[in-house]
């Protein structure tokens, strides 16, 4: 019996409200040795007062010392073993934005990117060009690029972002992303791992050459890389799972499609972050779980800029006060993984986390951080465990046994 097993056994219903705020990347690291982390740089008075009276600890996402992606991270969040239910990025974005991915799709989450004169990419996300830019391209791309026997959609995301579908019988998924995660070097080729993937890797190989082809001349998007070739999962609702009404409230589409693809609701079309807030107070009386997530501390910490992601910190405490007046039974302050300035990229390292209800045990903390963490109540736990623990504090679990 595993943790979702014993969730389905002892759920009850009652009129409590859960809330997890999800600052993506929230983990960082010191520019210099002793110093502060962006968390801790960052003037918090409203999470250090929720620190005062909740419980801290540091959530671990995946395994001790193994980096997540942005999907396993979320889906650890949500209680779901990331290492059992395995989620491609492409079926996320993809689901994201309202694309049904059928039995004979293979989804893929793309970049545009930008190449130099020897095919060498220089900017992995094209300047991270705005939606209005990239949305053109991707309708060109989709309008012309054409594979004999393959269905082919191409469909803007958001900014550099888009996704492809390929649609054939046949079709397999074990194929390794083309984005080399670095600059200076050409994006790679696609490599299968099994012969249903095989067909995959060339279709893969005829699109991005015949895309080149088509993007060249562009001043930024003119090269594209491939990320998560995915087929959609069988995934066990939180309904089921947990026995309450879910919500999903997020600006960026991948995040919506992994709380779709786990049952929860997606609810209204919010630009910002206080936008983001004002739909959760709106929502408050239809359902009993929000999961409410902040984009910019992943993207401030990927672009290495450790002021400007303590500065989107601050703007993620700022809207505290305005969930607290809505009284949650359960408050969760919490990132998918760590994504340090200091590393330009997604870290292994556990992820600052703080529990707030009436009847947690709270610790000593006075401040919300990585060094207070470190000695808060809930210790180090795998992040599985947050959606157990934030039942039982809403008084939606049972006893365990006469």
């Amino acid at each position: 019996m595993d943790t979702q097993d014993l969730t389905r056994l002892l759920h009850v219903k009652n009129d409590s409200k859960i809330v997890m705020l999800v600052a993506d990347g929230l983990g960082g690291l010191p520019l210099t040795p002793g110093g502060p982390t962006e968390l801790e740089a960052a003037q918090t008075p409203n999470l250090d007062a929720l620190a005062r009276q909740g419980v801290s600890g540091l959530s671990i996402p995946i395994a001790p010392g193994i980096t997540p992606g942005s999907g396993p991270g979320h889906l650890g969040l949500f209680g779901y073993d990331p290492l059992k239910y395995l989620i491609g990025r492409g079926v996320l974005e993809a689901t994201g934005i309202g694309f049904h991915v059928g039995p004979d799709d293979v989804a893929i989450r793309c970049n545009f990117c930008t190449l130099d004169k020897e095919g060498r990419i220089t900017d992995r996300r094209a300047g991270r060009i705005p939606t209005e830019a990239s949305a053109p391209l991707a309708k060109m791309l989709n309008d012309q690029v054409k594979i004999p026997g393959i269905e082919l959609f191409v469909e803007p995301v958001k900014e550099h972002r888009f996704a492809v579908i390929f649609r054939a019988q046949g079709l397999g998924a074990a194929v390794d992303d083309t984005d080399p995660q670095r600059t200076g070097i050409a994006p790679l080729a696609p490599v299968a791992h099994d012969e249903p993937s095989k067909k995959t890797a060339k279709i893969a190989q005829e699109f991005f050459a015949q895309a080149l082809k088509l993007l060249a001349g562009q001043p930024k998007a003119n090269g594209l890389t491939m990320r998560g070739f995915a087929v959609k999962p069988d995934l066990p609702t939180y309904e089921e799972v947990y026995g309450v009404r879910a919500a999903a409230i997020a600006v960026y589409p991948m995040y919506k499609g992994l709380a779709k693809l786990v049952g929860m609701d997606i609810i209204g079309e919010p630009a910002t972050l206080e936008e983001e807030i004002d739909v959760l107070a709106e929502a408050w009386d239809n359902h009993d779980f929000f999961f409410v997530h902040f984009k910019y501390t992943d993207s401030r910490g990927e672009d290495g800029d450790f002021e400007a992601k303590v500065k989107v910190i601050e703007e993620f405490d700022a809207i505290v006060p305005r969930v607290m007046a809505l009284r949650p039974d359960v408050l969760i302050v919490t990132g998918d993984h760590s994504t340090p300035a200091a590393l330009g990229n997604h870290s292994w390292h556990p992820v600052p986390t703080l529990l707030v209800a009436e009847h947690c045990r709270t610790d000593g903390c006075t401040t919300f951080g990585e060094k207070a963490a470190t000695c808060g109540g809930l210790g180090h736990f795998h992040a599985i465990h947050l959606m157990p623990l934030a039942l039982a504090n809403a008084g939606r679990l049972e006893k365990f046994g006469a």
